[in-house]
């Protein structure tokens, strides 16, 4: 299986959702009908924490597209790619986890889970590339 084109096209799918949500924040910002209520409260509770599922959205998208990329350029044992994708795939549920708090109260476990998981990704990246002679 291609494992970094999975990264690659997952990350940019999550990617255009999440530029599509900042859209939305956006909007909220500058042209609903409650925007300065919203611009009062954009620095703490809801409103930061979308801006946080936003940024995060947007960042673990481009990390999944890079290191997807860079998975297609390494040798590395299929094994060890199928774990590093599944785990960098896995950090996606950090911003994921994100607006399930906002939106259904969810605990917190998801943005915990998403976070060991994409270190886990590039830390093990990392070790597969450096035993890579060059």
């Amino acid at each position: 299986m291609n494992y970094g084109k999975i990264n690659i096209a997952t990350g940019l799918f999550f990617l255009a959702f999440f530029m599509m949500y900042g859209f939305l924040l956006i909007y909220n910002r500058d042209f609903a009908s409650n925007k300065l209520e919203w611009i009062a409260n954009s620095e703490s509770g809801a409103h930061f924490e979308s801006r946080l599922a936003h940024v995060h959205g947007n960042l673990f998208a481009v990390l999944n597209i890079f290191i997807g990329y860079l998975m297609l350029q390494f040798n590395i044992r299929a094994k060890s790619l199928q774990w590093i994708s599944i785990f960098l795939l896995g950090g996606m549920l950090m911003p994921l986890g994100i607006l399930a708090e906002l939106i259904f109260k969810a605990p917190p476990i998801f943005v915990l889970l998403g976070a060991i998981s994409v270190i886990i990704a590039i830390v093990w990246l990392g070790f597969e590339v450096i035993k890579k002679p060059k």
